[in-house]
């Protein structure tokens, strides 16, 4: 598996196209939108914050998250099965399960640079405080593995390559409003709420918010963000297709 980690890695390098993306579409936001005066002002809707402190970054390093996990994957392992490389590796050593790997460490790696740009970029720019709480990677981390659980799934049931991608952003965007992306979950009707609490991505950037500022993560929260690790990463293993 070693060899292939290192394979894999160099074609990423050699097409960068998908660093660039994920890197510079969050990143731009986050600085563009944090220019705006309004978003940098103490608000009463977030308990005094502004939105710049917690609000805007987490909102950015998840767009980073799901823009790996369900555009960038989906789309490698897709192409992959189209061109047939996952069929020939399995006549040889290398497995299928090992390029599978592959692609979950390099996408996670890819996602944890993302993450530590956005935060340098918040802390330098905006002068947005760190994550103070113990738990702010374990979170980061459980939460990471629910969105790439997601992406394999999409990986495995998209009829095509060009689908792949169009799956992934179909499904990205709702997760991203119920993240609370456009309408802060603090300020959501009760309804939509309940419905965020139960979309992994609302609890995970709940989690996210809630260590940054170094309380600890509800239970309620952890428990939807492991149950969709476990149910969507079972879901790609039994649907998913070599060739």
């Amino acid at each position: 598996m070693k060899q292939i980690l290192i394979t894999e890695t160099k074609l990423h390098l050699r097409e960068p196209w998908s660093i660039l993306f994920t890197l510079g579409l969050p990143l731009t936001l986050l600085v563009a939108l944090g220019h705006i005066p309004d978003l940098s002002k103490p608000d009463p809707n977030l308990g005094g914050e502004r939105f710049v402190d917690v609000q805007l970054p987490v909102s950015m390093m998840l767009l980073a998250l799901c823009t790996v996990a369900f555009n960038v994957l989906p789309g490698v392992l897709a192409t992959y099965r189209k061109q047939g490389v996952l069929r020939r590796m399995s006549t040889t050593p290398a497995s299928p399960a090992a390029m599978l790997t592959v692609q979950l460490l390099i996408n996670t790696a890819l996602g944890a640079v993302a993450v530590v740009v956005l935060l340098a970029a918040g802390r330098l720019v905006f002068g947005s405080a760190l994550p103070s709480g113990v738990a702010f990677v374990p979170v980061l981390l459980l939460g990471t593995a629910a969105l790439m659980a997601i992406g394999l799934l999409i990986a495995a049931v998209a009829p095509s390559a060009k689908s792949a991608p169009l799956i992934g952003t179909a499904v990205m965007f709702p997760l991203l409003f119920m993240a609370g992306m456009w309408i802060p979950r603090d300020v959501m009707p009760p309804a939509l709420k309940t419905i965020s609490d139960y979309s992994v991505a609302g609890p995970f950037v709940q989690a996210l918010r809630d260590t940054w500022s170094g309380q600890p993560p509800q239970l309620a929260h952890l428990a939807v963000v492991a149950l969709g690790v476990l149910l969507f990463g079972g879901l790609a293993v039994r649907l998913f297709r070599w060739e």
